[in-house]
């Protein structure tokens, strides 16, 4: 697969995403959604986990687009087209971004393809030259959901990014410590020990020295590493079983899924960025007794006892 033209004029995505971000507020086209938040400590890490307050616009939004599809005939697609108020910047012939329309972080990008492709396909070579445009730009955790058991909400191939810190106090993202005890080398791909799901994590190349050309395909190809790793890769098939994929400047990490999720949990990347988000003081409660490990536990797929001994 060709590269294409790079859209994006260096050194001005954030600048974009910020005055957009302001207009669509004004205009009332983006519903940034109210949370509050504590910290889990679980061991030398603290869970980030968001507590709802209100999500009655994104739940009229569903009822809206429902009815629309059952008019039609046609399952709604948010992203064709997409909503002018929410289009932030062209990166490249294949991609664009566009703002979250109800997002719980603030500055909350989307990377989404121009034309249709299904949310469960592998990410290919424009996918990665659209991450490392954007990730050059913003430091910030860059998510995939790959199909709904992973907690995709839309069909339409969309990667994601949120601006980090992710948490207001301490250190940028939750998990950063575990991350750091793994001694990331370039040529080996690793395993968080203290996570009781199968994972699997690379160290990827300095996004600032290689152009973002030359650099994507070996994100692709670390990417396809990790699938292989995990044991996603199906090379007869252009979808893979349901996993998520977190990436930053430094590292990208895959994790098979199992289900959306438990206890009415739902859990997508961020979940493993150690990052949650629950939508009452009820399951605020559901999680803090059963704990953040074993419920991303059960959305995984547990280690097996030698998997476990070798990590």
């Amino acid at each position: 697969m060709s590269l294409n033209k790079i859209l994006l004029e260096p050194g001005s995505l954030w600048q974009k995403l910020v005055h957009q971000t302001e207009f669509a507020l004004d205009c009332g086209t983006l519903h940034p959604i109210a949370t509050n938040y504590e910290l889990l400590e679980v061991g030398d890490i603290q869970f980030l986990v968001r507590i709802l307050v209100n999500l009655q616009r994104k739940e009229s939004a569903k009822k809206e687009q429902k009815k629309k599809a059952k008019k039609s005939g046609k399952e709604f697609n948010p992203f064709l087209p997409y909503e002018e108020d929410l289009f932030v910047s062209d990166l490249t012939d294949t991609h664009l971004c566009l703002l979250n329309k109800f997002n719980a972080v603030d500055h909350h990008l989307l990377m989404i393809t121009r034309e249709f492709e299904e949310q469960e396909n592998q990410l290919n070579l424009a996918d990665f030259l659209a991450v490392a445009i954007t990730l050059a730009e913003i430091n910030g955790l860059v998510f995939y959901n790959s199909g709904k058991l992973a907690g995709a909400s839309q069909r339409h191939k969309h990667l994601q990014l949120v601006p980090l810190p992710l948490v207001p106090h301490g250190v940028s993202l939750p998990i950063s410590p575990w991350i750091t005890d793994v001694c990331l080398k370039q040529e080996i791909i690793n395993t968080i020990p203290q996570f009781p799901f199968i994972n699997a994590i690379a160290a990827c190349p300095d996004i600032f020295s290689i152009n973002p050309l030359e650099i994507a395909p070996i994100l692709l190809e670390k990417y396809q590493q990790l699938l292989v790793k995990t044991d996603l890769n199906q090379k007869k098939s252009a979808k893979t079983a349901p996993y998520n994929l977190l990436m930053t400047r430094e590292w990208m990490m895959v994790i098979p899924r199992s289900q959306e999720s438990y206890q009415d949990i739902s859990i997508n990347s961020l979940g493993f960025a150690g990052a949650l988000l629950v939508r009452n003081p009820e399951q605020m409660e559901q999680l803090k007794q059963i704990g953040p490990l074993t419920f991303l536990q059960k959305v995984g797929i547990k280690k097996t006892s030698s998997e476990a001994r070798n990590t």
